[in-house]
């Protein structure tokens, strides 16, 4: 077994995971477009529009992230308005699979943040919120949903966004309720006390919140251990997981050693809700029942991961395994391996290259036995885009579409000999006779096919079209062929 082998494993248990959130749910906003004059009426930027995407947030991104790892049961409480805005928080959570009690109230209305993004860069944000506390009506009602649910999940969290719903006595209540039936409580904190949160097993702060809570430095090891042992002592809590940017993370508890952990990031792109993966990562690992610091190392890939994607994202389980094995290698081919992807992880990647202003391409077959008529399709297709992905048959694919002796190299082979080229940003295997599926998850900008197929006969030509795609017929090599190499070796 690697040094990492245990962490592969753990995530295997998480479809054990039975998962309670409750608090703060919201909806993402992202808008994309862009910026290129300044308007008459003002001397303000005009924005242009290209799209919109909307995402639960807050508590209901943390719930997204604990659906998208695996949790066996994922279940909201949480407070809505009766608005559009609410609706669609519903719907969206039964999308994804979780179980949620809304509770509506009527004197507020659902949280929404809007983010107007363009270049990979946001250039503000609208927020509309109601933020007072809820009225002792709703708070009856969300103690009564959580003393039905407490009893049959593994872990609670609180997930804790200051906007009215997890009021002093609620979060008690909830607490009370989690002792009772012998369940932790793990929170995502706010605010400069958190004795709010007393009886706690885990709580969760960034780096500025343990300050903002304790008014001590919190620059080094050291100096995170002394902050998180006060909150530690003063708020009876068992546990401080806190969060340190590029620094890691620090596991602090009052009868153990602090663990310090190195940050897993390859480059940040967008810190929006790197919090609620965090939580939704640890709380799931215990409540598959791991160890702490097996939950807190997994957290820490997936906020790794999570920072390197445009706007609120979850973290799927195959990511994170991904990342590990990335890590225990050490030759070159590590690094090509790499571009090998799945397809949830493609999908992220080519959204953020979109995010980006950069235009994804897209080209397919079977490229069995590599010869200069592939590497002519993929430079001309390289040269239409700035983001090339390649997808490729798997080996019972190409079977079925080639006949029994075909691919004389395997899937993995042609994988790796792909991924080495320089042309090539993204490699991806499917298992389907046709591409359509992959073509739904990357929606490329342009799709390039040989110059032989008519537009209309290339496989995905009304699909790319369909979201103000392109194709493009690249030129031919004439003479080369994987068919005619084969007979030229059989002689």
């Amino acid at each position: 077994m690697t040094c990492s082998q245990h962490l592969i494993d753990a995530l295997s248990r998480f479809n054990a995971a039975r998962v309670l959130c409750i608090g703060d749910v919201m909806m993402d906003r992202f808008v994309y477009g862009s910026v290129e004059r300044i308007s008459p009426e003002a001397p303000i930027p005009v924005f242009l529009v290209d799209r919109e995407k909307h995402m639960l947030g807050g508590a209901g991104n943390v719930v997204a992230n604990i659906a998208a790892i695996g949790a066996g049961q994922t279940t909201l409480l949480a407070v809505v308005g009766d608005d559009l805005n609410g609706r669609e928080v519903a719907a969206q959570l039964t999308q994804i699979g979780v179980a949620a009690a809304l509770a509506t109230a009527n004197d507020r209305f659902t949280t929404v943040k809007s983010r107007f993004v363009s270049g990979g860069q946001q250039m503000l944000r609208v927020d509309r919120e109601k933020a007072q506390a809820i009225g002792k009506d709703v708070e009856a009602e969300m103690l009564k949903a959580a003393e039905a649910a407490i009893p049959d999940c593994g872990v609670v969290i609180l997930s804790d966004y200051n906007k009215g719903v997890l009021t002093n006595s609620l979060i008690a209540g909830i607490i009370a309720i989690a002792h009772k039936y012998g369940k932790p409580v793990v929170v995502d904190p706010k605010g400069s006390d958190f004795s709010r949160y007393r009886g706690a097993a885990v709580i969760t702060p960034n780096r500025k919140e343990l300050e903002t809570a304790t008014g001590m430095k919190t620059a080094t090891d050291d100096e995170v251990r002394a902050a998180a042992m006060k909150i530690i002592i003063e708020c009876d809590i068992a546990a401080v997981l806190a969060t340190r940017s590029k620094d890691g993370m620090s596991l602090i508890a009052a009868d153990t050693p602090p663990v310090h952990i190195a940050a897993n990031v390859r480059e940040v792109f967008d810190v929006s809700g790197a919090g609620d993966t965090v939580i939704a990562a640890f709380a799931t690992a215990i409540a598959a029942g791991l160890p702490l610091l097996t939950a807190a190392e997994l957290a820490n890939i997936a906020a790794g991961i999570v920072v390197g994607k445009i706007g609120t994202a979850t973290v799927q389980p195959e990511e994170i395994i991904h990342v590990i094995r990335s890590s225990q290698m050490t030759s070159p081919a590590g690094d090509i391996t790499a571009k090998i992807m799945s397809r949830a992880v493609l999908a992220d990647a080519a959204e953020k290259q979109r995010a980006l202003g950069r235009k994804v391409g897209f080209t397919n077959g079977c490229f069995d036995l590599l010869h200069p008529g592939h590497v002519s399709t993929l430079r001309q297709a390289k040269a239409a885009c700035d983001y090339l992905v390649v997808a490729i048959n798997s080996d019972a694919s190409v079977k079925r579409l080639k006949g029994p002796t075909r691919p004389v190299q395997d899937e993995k082979a042609r994988g790796l000999i792909l991924s080495a080229m320089e042309m090539v940003d993204a490699v991806i295997v499917y298992d389907e006779d046709t591409p359509i599926e992959t073509l739904k998850a990357v929606r490329p900008d342009i799709l390039v096919k040989g110059g032989q197929y008519k537009l209309e006969e290339v496989v995905g030509y009304d699909l790319i079209t369909s979201w103000g795609g392109k194709v493009v017929r690249a030129e031919m090599e004439d003479g080369f062929s994987t068919t005619n190499t084969i007979s030229k070796m059989a002689g």
